[in-house]
């Protein structure tokens, strides 16, 4: 009975062996597993997604120029998640605050204390201290009412998302467009209620620290266009800043 036993495991412990065509038996090599397809990994001649070497190098920085901030700015072809209201206020404040935009508030204040937009204010070293004064309070009102305030009441994102494609006009034609489209949270489009109700909520404050004037509708009005323009233009030099590093500084800035 042992033997028996002891026959049976060295039976089933011994290789398996198949007879060739002359009639010899020889051992079943077993497949060697490297070989063999493995069902869970994707297949080897399956197409890799191809990568465009400008659009990697066509990345938006926080600067344009080093001087110029530009933190609102998206890259093209980017998802990211939903801001919160401390994060776009963050935001509105980074672009209020930065350094350069004193320099710009500086150069606007001095374009209208050139073109007398308000006479009331004179002229020279004061004059200028109350234009400044004045574009500095306009200029970070209306980021805070179209970058904070509006875009979280209507759970619209604030920020510039580059198209990045696209021929000279149409890229332009986008990025003026986007005063009036926008994102929101959710990731679709949407009236740009933040841009047009914001900077026009901005301009109507600004009316509580200018001298009253008969003239007031008209000037609120003019202050309201002012500020879109200003930020059809800032849309658009979003737009081709990132083309612009590539083609002429090579991603140096």
């Amino acid at each position: 009975m042992d033997d028996a036993v002891y026959g049976q495991a060295s039976s089933s412990s011994s290789p398996q062996v198949s007879a060739n065509p002359q009639g010899r038996s020889e051992p079943k090599t077993p497949l060697d597993s490297s070989a063999a397809p493995d069902r869970n990994s994707s297949q080897v001649d399956s197409p890799q997604p191809k990568v465009d070497p400008d659009n990697i190098s066509a990345q938006q920085t926080k600067r344009i120029l080093w001087i110029i901030p530009n933190y609102r700015s998206v890259s093209a072809d980017t998802h990211l998640p939903p801001q919160s209201f401390r994060e776009k206020f963050w935001l509105a404040t980074q672009d209020s605050f930065d350094y350069s935009s004193f320099i710009y508030e500086g150069m606007l204040a001095g374009v209208a204390m050139a073109g007398k937009s308000e006479p009331s204010f004179g002229q020279g070293a004061s004059g200028y201290g109350n234009y400044f004064a004045h574009t500095f309070a306009d200029g970070t009102i209306e980021n805070y009412m179209v970058e904070a305030v509006l875009p979280t009441l209507t759970k619209e994102d604030p920020r510039y998302y580059t198209l990045g494609k696209g021929g000279f006009f149409k890229r332009t034609g986008y990025a003026v467009s986007r005063l009036l489209v926008t994102r929101k949270d959710s990731g679709n489009n949407t009236f740009n209620l933040s841009e047009v109700v914001g900077a026009g909520a901005a301009a109507g404050i600004s009316n509580s620290y200018y001298p009253a004037e008969t003239n007031v509708w008209v000037k609120t009005y003019q202050r309201w266009l002012s500020q879109m323009v200003q930020d059809a233009a800032s849309n658009i030099a979003k737009e081709f800043w990132p083309d612009i590093n590539h083609a002429l500084f090579h991603n140096k800035f």
